[in-house]
């Protein structure tokens, strides 16, 4: 469970001017920090920017890249578009979940470390099929490169 730094929160509330017009931004740098939208962080905003939390809470999940769950360290984004589909995005994924022991219906990974998405388009379909992790693009991926991924960043986490 994460702990909420209500300093950062109050600072980028000051940064907006406590002002609920601004409510989209200030979520999306508390995001940015925490790579989700804490509960906790949700009730303490709207009580200072003067919304209701139900307001605020159907705003943040009106938009589809707010997210309500923790994530990894590694968020990592397999692209399902059209190009990616044909050239077996689908294994890519499967290696991941096995290499993760993430299933479908998990957020994270037990260990904290992986957060697996299917997004409909990345677009590198000149790539495909292709993955991102925290945004870095992996192209040409394939069953093999994705265990050999995980690995290296497995590998990563010892350092």
């Amino acid at each position: 469970m994460v702990k909420v730094d209500f300093g950062f929160i109050d600072g980028v509330l000051q940064k907006h001017d406590y002002d609920k017009t601004h409510a989209i931004a200030i979520m999306q740098d508390v995001q940015n920090e925490y790579k989700f939208l804490p509960k906790d962080a949700l009730k303490y905003i709207a009580a200072k920017i003067g919304m209701s939390e139900a307001e605020l809470y159907g705003v943040a999940t009106f938009y589809e890249n707010f997210s309500m769950n923790e994530k990894g360290k590694y968020i990592i984004k397999v692209c399902n578009g059209t190009a990616c589909h044909v050239r077996k995005s689908d294994d890519v994924q499967e290696a991941l979940y096995a290499a993760t022991g993430i299933k479908p219906e998990d957020h994270m990974s037990a260990d904290g470390l992986f957060t697996i998405e299917r997004v409909s388009c990345l677009g590198a379909c000149g790539l495909a099929p292709v993955c991102t992790v925290n945004d870095v693009v992996h192209a040409s991926m394939t069953a093999e490169k994705a265990h050999a991924l995980i690995a290296e960043l497995r590998e990563a986490e010892k350092s």
